[in-house]
Order: structure tokens, then sequence, then C-alpha cells
């Protein structure tokens, strides 16, 4: 009779070692996935973030050049700001809307005098113009052109200095632009810095 001889180990992984280096590979596969989840979350709030400050930025620079721009003069009919012989004041405020005339600029070469309106509308921040008339007050505000400055509007306030260091109010009811314009926004949950503006005089 031979000797029986052991057969040699077969080499590879028994079950539980393939079931714990599964597990591994599972729980790596799922931290993976979920920082790379969270990174692109975090990428879209960014990015989303800087959008809205570049919107408050951009609005807020545009409204300060409008109110700089204010178009003032006699009512005699002297030279206002922007050229024209009819340059006189127009200047009209409440607690939720400023209109004012104004010098825009619409693009390249475009533009001139016009009454403008900052107003709220819904849920939105609306900027409209229209062409100054030669009865020298706007017309219906619904038909003029309009652009919508920002969305998600929660809150929107005017408030007016008759006179630097005075007090701030609600209303104006003359003609006459008062020194300064406050607005005061809040918008998609969040409120924008003061506006505090000079308004040409």
């Amino acid at each position: 009779m031979g000797l029986i001889r052991p057969r040699p180990a077969q080499a590879g992984f028994t079950l539980v070692e393939a079931v714990v280096a599964l597990s591994i590979l599972s729980l790596v596969m799922l931290t993976t996935v979920t920082a790379l989840r969270t990174l692109a979350n975090t990428q879209i709030a960014l990015e989303g973030r800087t959008q809205k400050i570049d919107e408050i930025r951009s609005v807020s620079s545009f409204l300060r050049d409008l109110f700089e721009s204010a178009v003032v003069g006699r009512p005699s009919g002297g030279l206002g700001l922007g050229g024209g012989t009819r340059g006189t004041t127009y200047f009209r405020a409440t607690d939720t809307t400023v209109e004012l005339k104004s010098t825009v600029l619409f693009g390249e070469g475009f533009g001139g005098s016009y009454f403008v309106r900052v107003a709220a509308e819904g849920e939105a921040l609306v900027l409209r113009w229209q062409e100054v008339t030669p009865a020298g007050a706007p017309r219906n505000w619904r038909a003029a052109s309009s652009r919508v400055l920002t969305t998600g509007l929660e809150e929107f306030s005017v408030a007016v200095q008759e006179q630097f260091g005075g007090e701030w109010a609600a209303r104006v009811d003359s003609d006459a632009a008062p020194a300064l314009v406050r607005l005061q926004v809040k918008s998609q949950g969040r409120y924008w810095p003061d506006l505090v503006m000079k308004v040409q005089r």
C-alpha cells in the first residue's frame, strides 16, 4: 500500500472573508457617493448665493445711478439733467412706491429722460418707465414698459429725508426731490443692505 499524502490547501477566500470584503467595499462606495453628493449640494448652494449677491449688487448699483441722475429743473422750463427743455422735477413717493424723472441709458447710445417707477408688484420688485410727456406727468403705469429687478419679494418699503439729517418719512407730497431716499428690501428670505441714496437736486 502506498502512503496517502495530504492534499495541499487550496488558495482562495472563504465565504466569511468574501462577505467582509464586500461589506467594506460597500461602505467605501457609500461614503464616496455621500461625499460627492454633499460636494455637489454645497457647490449648488454657493452658486445660488453668489448669484444672489451679484443680483443685489447690480440692482443696487442701477438704483443708485437712477436716483443720482434725477432730472431737476425750474418750473418755468430750464434745462434739466440729460438735456431737454421740459426739465421740471417730478418726484412722488409712498411707503411702497417711488416715482421720479431720471436720465436712463438703455444700452449703447439709447436713452434719455424718462418717468420711472420702482414698486412692489406681487412677489416682484418691478421697474417701469415711460417717455416724458408735455403734460409733465406720467400716464397709466400698467401700460408702461417694465423689467423685473428681483423676484421672491417679501418686503419693500420707501422712506425719504426732505433735508439732510431730518426725519425719515414715508410720503412726499410735493414735486421737489428730497435729499435722501431709503429703500429696504427683503427677497427670498434675505434682507438686502439698506439702500440710502442721494437724489440729484
